[in-house]
């Protein structure tokens, strides 16, 4: 069985060094693949939500809150429509992440939990381009091949 994973470069709102206050990281509605392999949420429910099981690299497990805020859809005066993993700032900040970092999410068909992880891009020769020429950095959601 092959496993799913999906990876995002942490900026540093994502990360909680930017002194904002921050709802999680976005998941954007196009990103179809990534939100497949997440609990289906309700849209005729406001704002429902999910709680993810994910196992770090120390094999402790750490829940995190997948929710869909969508007032826009119930509330006259609401403006949010988006998907968000939240309860994650003790967990970027207990695993030294920073902004550059990439955060990865995966799972496999038959795991009851998500796997994830940070990597350090200089630190990881999979993500390390030294000495390549300089590229244009991706933000956002990316499927690991």
């Amino acid at each position: 069985m092959s496993r799913t994973a999906f990876r995002k470069t942490l900026s540093a709102n994502d990360v909680g060094t930017t002194g904002g206050h921050q709802g999680g990281i976005l998941i954007p509605k196009g990103e179809r693949e990534l939100l497949a392999i997440l609990p289906p949420l309700d849209p005729t429910i406001k704002n429902p939500s999910a709680w993810l099981t994910c196992i770090g690299g120390d094999g402790v497990p750490h829940r995190f809150r997948f929710v869909y805020y969508n007032n826009k859809l119930h509330d006259p005066n609401g403006t949010r429509n988006e998907y968000r993993i939240t309860y994650m700032t003790a967990w970027f900040r207990d695993a030294g992440a920073k902004a550059g970092d990439v955060f990865e999410i995966g799972i496999s068909p038959d795991d009851a939990h998500y796997s994830i992880r940070v990597i350090n891009p200089d630190a990881d020769p999979e993500l390390s381009h030294e000495g390549a020429p300089v590229r244009i950095k991706l933000r956002g959601w990316n499927r690991v091949h």
